[in-house]
């Protein structure tokens, strides 16, 4: 599979394509580039995520301030496994990366020492994909602290908001949403005000080499080993875990991801005794990771 790289643009804004959206379902997302500064200065060092289950090859460029993105995608029978008519992949939109405040950093930029996401978080949550029936109490706005604990064993809650209350974030939002399948997706977002404070929850839930504090609707749950830290952008780091048979009254897939200021917790969970889509979950979190990094 050969590589391919976007090419910056120039000074002013950036070209797009003019081939509309596809209908495809495989077809991946796109982040439609915003307009660069207007000095131009040279381009980052480009990124690639590469995943066996998507048919797309992640480039990325860096403009101006740092947040005009293109993506380059390649055909589906060019990656190697994905040759099959239907690997499951939800149907996701196109992704765009929201405005930052006028004179504001990019998280991972220079002169952003504390890597703090200045656009809205709520921007930032993973859009739903198509068939998606909204879930009303995670609409993809503001949370309540009491909201993002029910996420966790009604034993585990009131430690869980101990640490909170510690680290004081400055927001909670999320989105979560239901599929035709049954499988219901759960995206929280918790910004803290710098990356220490971010990490630090990080180890207080005793995440890492376990899933530490176990999730609502949880039994045994350990590291996926199907995860490779190939999938993780530049500036963020994932630890995957999946419920391990036997499973209770349902399957759950979960992940944290740690970028820079920001904590997310992806869950995917469907009811009954076939277990949770691997795939699906995996392209939730890595087009999730794409908006944070």
């Amino acid at each position: 599979m050969s590589e391919q790289t976007v090419t910056p643009g120039t000074t002013g804004t950036p070209a797009t394509t003019g081939t509309p959206p596809s209908d495809n379902v495989f077809a991946p997302p796109v982040l439609r580039p915003e307009a660069p500064d207007a000095s131009p200065k040279p381009p980052r060092r480009v990124l690639r995520a590469v995943a066996r289950w998507t048919a797309a090859a992640l480039a990325f460029g860096v403009l101006g301030t740092g947040t005009a993105f293109g993506i380059a995608s390649l055909e589906r029978t060019d990656v190697p496994g994905l040759a099959t008519e239907d690997d499951g992949r939800w149907d996701y939109p196109e992704l765009s990366l929201p405005a930052l405040p006028a004179g504001s950093p990019p998280p991972f930029g220079a002169g952003n020492p504390a890597e703090i996401h200045h656009a809205d978080l709520r921007d930032l949550l993973l859009p739903a994909p198509a068939g998606a029936v909204p879930d009303k109490k995670l609409p993809g706005g503001w949370i309540s602290t009491e909201t993002f604990l029910d996420a966790y064993r009604q034993q585990d809650r009131q430690s869980v908001s101990q640490l909170i209350e510690d680290a004081a974030p400055r927001h909670i939002a999320a989105r979560g949403w239901t599929m035709p399948d049954g499988t219901t997706s759960r995206i929280y977002l918790v910004r803290f005000t710098s990356t220490a404070f971010a990490s630090g929850m990080i180890d207080d839930l005793n995440v890492g080499a376990s899933a530490g504090t176990p999730l609502d609707r949880t039994d045994t749950t350990e590291i996926d080993e199907s995860w490779s830290s190939q999938n993780d952008f530049e500036n963020t780091s994932s630890f995957v875990f999946a419920e391990q048979a036997p499973f209770g009254a349902e399957h759950v897939r979960q992940a944290y991801t740690l970028a820079g200021d920001t904590l997310a917790l992806v869950v995917h969970e469907r009811p009954g005794k076939r277990e949770t889509d691997r795939i699906p979950f995996q392209q939730t979190l890595i087009l999730q990771n794409q908006l944070l990094a």
